[in-house]
């Protein structure tokens, strides 16, 4: 184990991955010369050289298009998006095409591509660059939507990614870049899709997350554990799909309450779908109503004082927790 960056983690998982396989490759804008827009390629273009590092056009249908083309031959592409959000220029690449060709072909034909970059607020990007797109994604069948939280995870999710079968948007929270922890050094140490995790027990209400807000979570729930004595159970989804809720029913059977924290928008949300797995498998168990935390309706402003007022933030997940444990006044 070493302690690395989110950012170093994601870097590390694809040079081991190149050093490995060498039909891995990277596609992308400004990523070899430049060395990324967030800098997880530098150093790339030297040792792999330009067969291996592309440096695109600006033209995010034309790079999906041709990982797709590159993946049913046999190679194995990483499309790094400078941001998830110029992925929408894409969508009818990679949830016609990408997502499908195996449905088409009878399951002949494997499409094992990447798509990952950052995504989601907090750094100052604006309503075109700020977006969180797990959901858009996630309603498709035929590709992986994954959102580590953690450095570790982040690497071993996307070992994973790289290695299989199938399309998977690797949805990296810009925000989360700097943060560092733990990460294991084995070459080949992977994280399985549709695994959950229970981050952190407890016993009085279960806290469910994933990517940035997991972090958010985590730090409330060490806040009310100090400040309160209450104790909230936390669940790390890591991927939306596949979407592991077992250990989430198991956590709320214990605890008998739930709140769903994300960073998008309140209408049809991840949290939405979650909230809903919980109350059709778990109703009988519960005591309260399953509360959500989102970011607010709006386009995500630049200035940063109203940046920081439509994101969620701890007093947000805090008044939620209350709230279902009716502790609120």
């Amino acid at each position: 184990m070493a302690e690395k960056s989110y950012r170093d983690a994601i870097r590390e998982a694809m040079m081991e991955e190149m050093d490995r396989d060498e039909k891995v490759l990277i596609l992308g804008e400004d990523i070899g010369v430049y060395e990324g827009t967030f800098r997880i390629t530098a150093g790339m273009l030297k040792k792999y050289g330009p067969k291996r590092i592309i440096d695109t056009p600006i033209a995010e249908a034309g790079m999906i298009g041709t990982a797709v083309g590159m993946a049913m031959f046999g190679l194995r592409p990483i499309v790094e998006m400078m941001t998830m959000n110029f992925s929408i220029v894409a969508a009818d690449q990679i949830v016609n095409h990408a997502a499908k060709v195996r449905y088409f072909s009878g399951g002949q034909v494997d499409v094992p591509v990447v798509v990952r970059g950052p995504q989601g607020a907090g750094v100052q990007l604006s309503a075109q660059h700020s977006q969180s797109l797990e959901s858009f994604y996630g309603h498709f069948p035929g590709m992986h939507v994954v959102a580590p939280a953690t450095p570790a995870d982040a690497k071993g999710l996307l070992k994973t990614a790289i290695r299989g079968k199938d399309p998977v948007l690797f949805l990296e929270s810009a925000a989360l870049y700097g943060m560092k922890g733990e990460v294991p050094d084995d070459p080949d140490f992977t994280v399985p899709f549709g695994k959950s995790r229970v981050a952190r027990e407890g016993k009085d209400v279960t806290v469910v997350s994933y990517s940035r807000m997991l972090q958010l979570s985590l730090q409330v729930a060490e806040k009310l554990s100090q400040d309160e004595g209450i104790e909230c159970e936390v669940i790390d989804l890591r991927s939306l799909r596949p979407l592991d809720m077992d250990p989430v029913y198991a956590s709320v059977a214990k605890t008998h309450r739930a709140v769903v924290v994300q960073e998008q928008w309140k209408p049809y949300g991840a949290a939405a779908e979650i909230s809903a797995s919980i109350t059709e498998a778990m109703f009988d168990e519960l005591d309260a109503p399953v509360a959500r935390v989102t970011g607010e309706d709006v386009p995500m402003p630049y200035a940063r004082n109203l940046e920081l007022l439509a994101t969620p933030h701890g007093p947000e997940i805090i008044h939620a927790i209350k709230k279902v444990m009716y502790a609120n006044g």
